[in-house]
């Protein structure tokens, strides 16, 4: 692995309500709203966070534009805000405007602080963290530029990173934003053929990977994982591999020893003039219809945004340590381990290992030892460090934390008060962010807020700047007045949403466009307290979260379908108390099956684990004789939810399946499967 020089150093809603302390939290007091955020000096006479809020909506071309002249460096001012038609799925930001988001997050820093710490990466082996100084990680992204350059990767390319957390995969990130090109980043726990199903959607020429990673104290063997995929992906000439471990691995004639080319580049990289609305990345989500979907986000706005929210959200100054768990393989990773801090001349810390690696005092060790001040993890690691009880948490100081972050799915309330009083002492206030990788940033979080404000467990909360939701009802229309539940859409456009699904407009136009037309919707349901507070609720589509993960329930019945033993099989998801939901398959077998059920089951998993990726495993397995349907065919996957949850009560009118006894006997089978 490339390392700078010199030695690693080892240097739900309750009625419980938190009200924040101004000398702790980030208060926002009318007096002082142009120190707060300098561009409201012009916003003439708007003065408080509920004063700026008013004013990003109702004036949204003026603040988005104050905003982004003042927090980005532009090689040529934009002429045109935004060019946005939410109905047809028309989203365009800062036109005529031409930067480098590669310079916006290293050059302007190294002007003025070169040897600041941009990056700590926390490696697997706990206690070998090493530092990167912007100086430092501006000569890897030129050398990696500079290489990719030497190879024929021009402008308008994509190029696949099937990489850990590490800084060389963070290089390559801002290397292909240097040169522009765009840079497709595949979480490195995906399968051979998730991985090439997302190289061939993005028609890569160029994969760039390790040998090895390590993971948890375990070897993960991801160069013969690309290995494989590539050899169903024609337009693949080069890969690029980098050293993780000291392990030698066998190389192709289409292989490159990354590190050794990069000795023979230069540290300076011209980077290219690119317009607003280029595309900067491709990361791949999952949906409802089993294929994944390439969403596409641009440059200037996405990177505004993410800055925008990282600085507000977090209360996040210079000289603070940011700690973002995510991999880099998922939005979070994108906007708020990478491109958000570094776009505020941050320190950020990257994280290799688990919660849990050695013991589960990881975390807090690592708080103490790199003195993180914002710490930002998903419920499901709270939940199941939670059960580890006080003392890894108490073990270690934790006085350097500010402010708390959870992200990836709704955090419940038990788990929320267990991060604020024990994580966070009852002084580091917790923001429960919702998001997508659709929105590019946090667009519903209870910071900032006034001083006093208060902050109401298991709730996401207001808007922030810009952002303005609101729920429709069944008929298409919105629903005013508080106390009430419904979809959540957003009403307006904002610079961080994406642009289009990849080679398929016309998905993203019916995924988030047509539902509520004129109105962008986001697939998740939410309810608005009385005092107008949002709390999400969950999917309304067929997408289960896991541990954060999106994973659409066809993707799943797909690989499940692909066993020659299974007739068809359908997926849904139940609460889990540690990753949020889990997964549970119904399998109906094809006539005169003979296998075990435990040998089919391990075999299912093991499908789903080589089509899409370990996580999306099913926790439970129900072999059935026949599917709930209606007359018409569709699987009525309401019942078998109520089934799981057992909620019998609320099966409802079963009248219109072709054939109710088939209820019944997956109920009596379930009851068996819960017995055994």
């Amino acid at each position: 692995m490339w390392l700078r020089c010199g030695c690693p150093s080892r240097s739900v809603a309750t009625s419980l309500r938190v009200l924040a302390s101004p000398l702790r939290v980030l208060g926002l007091r009318r007096c002082n709203t142009a120190a707060f955020m300098p561009e409201s000096a012009g916003f003439g006479g708007v003065s408080g966070r509920s004063g700026l809020q008013e004013f990003s909506v109702s004036s949204s071309e003026s603040f988005w534009a104050a905003v982004a002249r003042h927090r980005l460096s532009w090689i040529r001012p934009f002429t045109a805000v935004q060019d946005c038609d939410l109905s047809r799925g028309r989203i365009r930001w800062f036109e005529g405007g031409k930067l480098n988001v590669s310079v916006n997050c290293l050059d302007r820093h190294v002007h003025t602080c070169p040897d600041r710490v941009a990056l700590i990466w926390e490696r697997d082996e706990k206690g070998t963290e090493v530092r990167y100084t912007y100086r430092e990680l501006l000569e890897m992204t030129c050398r990696v530029g500079n290489l990719l350059r030497r190879h024929g990767v021009k402008k308008g390319d994509c190029v696949t990173i099937y990489m850990p957390a590490c800084p060389l995969a963070v290089a390559s990130m801002l290397a292909c934003a240097r040169i522009g090109a765009t840079h497709n980043v595949v979480f490195a726990g995906f399968s051979a053929e998730a991985l090439a199903d997302r190289i061939r959607d993005a028609q890569s020429s160029t994969v760039i990977t390790v040998n090895q990673g390590v993971r948890g104290g375990k070897i993960l063997e991801l160069k013969k994982t690309v290995d494989t995929a590539v050899q169903s992906c024609p337009t693949v000439q080069q890969v690029f591999v980098a050293m993780r471990t000291g392990n030698p691995v066998a190389m192709t004639a289409r292989d490159i020893a990354m590190e050794e080319e990069m000795l023979k580049e230069d540290v300076v990289c011209e980077p290219a003039a690119m317009n607003s609305e280029d595309t900067l990345f491709l990361l791949y989500t999952s949906g409802s219809t089993g294929k994944p979907k390439g969403l596409v986000h641009t440059q200037a706005g996405y990177l505004l945004y993410a800055a925008f929210t990282h600085r507000y959200v977090f209360n996040y100054h210079d000289g603070d340590v940011f700690g973002c768990m995510a991999d880099i393989g998922w939005i979070t990773g994108h906007s708020y381990a990478i491109y958000g801090p570094l776009a505020n001349g941050g320190t950020t810390v990257l994280f290799e290992s688990t919660p849990i690696y050695p013991d589960p005092g990881r975390y807090w060790d690592m708080v103490e030892r790199l003195q993180i001040n914002q710490f930002y993890g998903a419920p499901t690691a709270i939940r199941l460090l939670l059960r580890f009880g006080n003392e890894w948490v108490n073990k270690y100081d934790r006085s350097s934390l500010k402010t708390l972050g959870s992200v990836g799915e709704p955090i419940n309330t038990e788990a929320w008060e267990w991060y604020y009083r024990v994580v966070g002492e009852e002084r580091c206030p917790v923001v429960d962010t919702w998001w997508q990788t659709e929105t590019g940033g946090i667009c519903i979080a209870p910071k900032p807020s006034d001083p006093d404000a208060e902050i109401v467990p298991g709730m996401a909360m207001r808007p922030f700047f810009g952002i303005k939701p609101v729920l429709m009802d069944t008929e298409g229309k919105v629903i005013s007045g508080n106390d009430t539940s419904g979809a959540l859409c957003l009403a307006q456009p904002w610079p961080g949403m994406a642009r289009t699904i990849h080679n398929d407009h016309q998905r993203f136009i019916e995924t988030y466009c047509q539902p509520y037309p004129g109105y962008f919707f986001t697939g998740d349901g939410a309810y608005r307290s009385v005092e107008g507070y949002y709390q999400i609720t969950g999917r309304l589509d067929d997408v289960i979260n896991v541990s954060g993960h999106r994973i659409g329930t066809a993707e799943i019945e797909d690989a499940v379908n692909q066993c020659p033993a299974v007739a068809e099989s359908a997926v849904i998801g139940y609460s889990h108390d540690i990753k949020g939901q889990g997964v549970f398959a119904f399998v109906v077998l094809k006539k005169n099956v003979d296998v075990e059920e435990a040998d089919l089951s391990r075999q299912l998993n093991d499908i789903v684990s080589e089509k899409i990726a370990k996580h999306a495993c099913p926790d439970f397995i129900q072999f059935v004789q026949r599917l709930p349907k209606t007359r018409s065919g569709k699987i009525m996957r309401r019942v078998l939810r109520k089934v799981v949850e057992l909620d019998l009560d609320s099966l409802g009118d079963l009248s219109t399946l072709d054939d109710p006894a088939a209820v019944q006997e997956i109920i009596q089978g379930h009851r068996e499967l819960l017995s055994k």
